[in-house]
């Protein structure tokens, strides 16, 4: 049940907006490189490489190269940024239309893991008419994305970051995430938490 101090809501995006499966990259990347699958999870896992993407310490074209090196892969760019892309499984309209509808009634902010490869592919493809103009901003009062902080989920200082640049009231503040460990690092700067533990979680909890 939604508290009534609420009055900003801090979304995570895959698993909560964006529905994802990791499975499917590490299905893609197996098949392209002629590597077992298991091989594949465990250097996923275990790599620094994609940790550091998702904080920004690698431009694009290092990263592919990194992609290329670690699972032995020899292809073009548009073969890397369809394995990596292929976890993005959609984002359905009700729950757009819920963000829409809940910037009338809250402060509404983004807060993902994520990197440039991931975001060109939701703006130019994934969105409702899709041309290159779309925005996943625009659902939000302000979006923020990791590998532009330069920080991750679940560490506090990201946490502490959006609500200091938008003068949040932690008590006041609820953040949703699929991920518990990531629901640890908000509680430590006091903000209340819901974990979506299934894809359609906001819908019945916003009554959308």
């Amino acid at each position: 049940m939604l508290v009534p101090s609420v009055k900003n809501l801090i979304f995570d995006l895959g698993g909560v907006i964006l529905d994802l499966s990791v499975d499917h990259t590490l299905s893609s990347f197996a098949g392209l490189s002629g590597m077992a699958k298991e091989k594949v999870h465990e250097l996923y896992y275990s790599t620094p490489g994609f940790l550091e993407y998702e904080k920004g310490q690698m431009d694009d074209t290092t990263f592919r190269n990194f992609i290329r090196e670690t699972y032995c892969i020899s292809c073009g760019d548009p073969e890397i940024d369809q394995c990596w892309n292929a976890m993005l499984r959609g984002i359905p309209a009700a729950r757009l239309n819920l963000l829409t509808r809940l910037q009338k009634e809250f402060r509404v902010f983004l807060l993902s893991n994520t990197n440039s490869i991931h975001i060109q592919h939701i703006n130019e493809v994934m969105l409702p008419n899709g041309n290159g103009s779309a925005s996943l901003d625009t659902y939000f009062h302000k979006a923020y994305y990791s590998h532009r902080m330069g920080k991750r989920k679940p560490d506090a200082d990201i946490f502490e970051q959006v609500l200091e640049e938008n003068h949040l009231v932690p008590e006041q503040t609820l953040f949703l995430d699929d991920y518990a460990i990531n629901l640890e690092g908000a509680r430590s700067v006091g903000i209340k938490t819901v974990h979506v533990t299934s894809p359609d979680l906001i819908l019945d909890y916003f009554h959308a």
